[in-house]
């Protein structure tokens, strides 16, 4: 944590003069920073109030009100504030931090053209590995904005790994599992060690590391950033939370009569991703 918070000082720079929005719950590991990182440097911390994270209204006022410099959006509640507030009351904004689901193309720019004046950074990383471990500046013309974007390059004091099934580094564009190293992994999850042993092996590219196995598909670039494709199991994205499929239709073929059930994520409308269950009954007789 205090390496992830050194570097985001170096990275983003708050003075005296800022003050950033603290508006995720704290169960969430994204509120670490929101909390420590103006206290540490002497930056202004500005509380909102329960559930205001939810009400893109109440958003723009608090950020015009308190003169917000700096705060976070998961993608889909930007997709919503950049929808459903006035933007125009937000020229104090200098930067903004987005993480914990996939930043579509379409976002960055409706942020680009509403809020010219600020920048936005797509962050990346799991709990497992101290809040965020790659950055990515979505800075460029609003022509120039790639429709997937990219997750960007390790941060201080970390490794990323793309490998593929053999745990092998893999070519530049070549699709493999995302591995995450350096002083930001955790230990493992507490009392659950059969899952810390499939999650956090050793590292074979570093004398006495380990590294974190995400489950997480990417691609190096051209340059040398990275880009999100995506999981390679169950697991979704749903306004930041995580949501394994499997564990609910587990919980619906449980229900009587229910013979067998599907769950899959779908977007129908852009930026309102929901679950949707299928299922069978068993044939009743009459």
């Amino acid at each position: 944590v205090v390496n992830r918070l050194l570097w985001m000082q170096d990275a983003y720079r708050l003075t005296a003069a800022d003050s950033v929005l603290q508006k995720t719950p704290f169960s969430f590991d994204v509120s670490v920073w929101e909390f420590f990182w103006p206290l540490m440097t002497g930056a202004r911390l500005v509380m909102a109030q329960p559930g205001g994270h939810k009400d893109p209204q109440y958003l723009s006022e608090v950020i015009e009100r308190e003169h917000i410099t700096t705060l976070h959006f998961v993608p889909s509640m930007l997709d919503v504030f950049l929808a459903n507030s006035d933007t125009t009351r937000c020229d104090s904004v200098r930067q903004v931090m987005c993480s914990g689901e996939a930043l579509p193309g379409r976002v960055v720019r409706r942020f680009k053209l509403q809020l010219p004046g600020s920048a936005l950074h797509n962050l990346y990383g799991p709990t497992e590995a101290a809040v965020d471990v790659t950055a990515w500046d979505c800075a460029g013309t609003i022509e120039q904005t790639p429709d997937n974007t990219p997750i960007g390059k390790p941060i201080a004091n970390t490794r990323m790994y793309i490998l593929d099934a053999q745990q092998q580094p893999v070519p530049q564009g070549v699709i493999g599992e995302l591995y995450i190293a350096g002083v930001q992994v955790a230990r493992g999850y507490l009392n659950r060690p059969q899952l810390t042993a499939e999650r956090f092996l050793e590292d074979p590219f570093h004398p006495h590391g380990r590294m974190y196995r995400t489950g997480d598909v990417a691609r190096y670039l051209a340059d040398g950033n990275i880009e999100y494709l995506g999981r390679n199991d169950d697991q979704v994205k749903i306004r930041g939370l995580r949501i394994e499929l499997g564990e609910i239709q587990a919980g619906i073929a449980r229900i009587e009569a229910v013979q067998e059930a599907v769950v899959v994520a779908r977007e129908d409308v852009p930026g309102d991703k929901r679950l949707v269950a299928y299922y069978t009954v068993e044939r009743l007789e009459i």
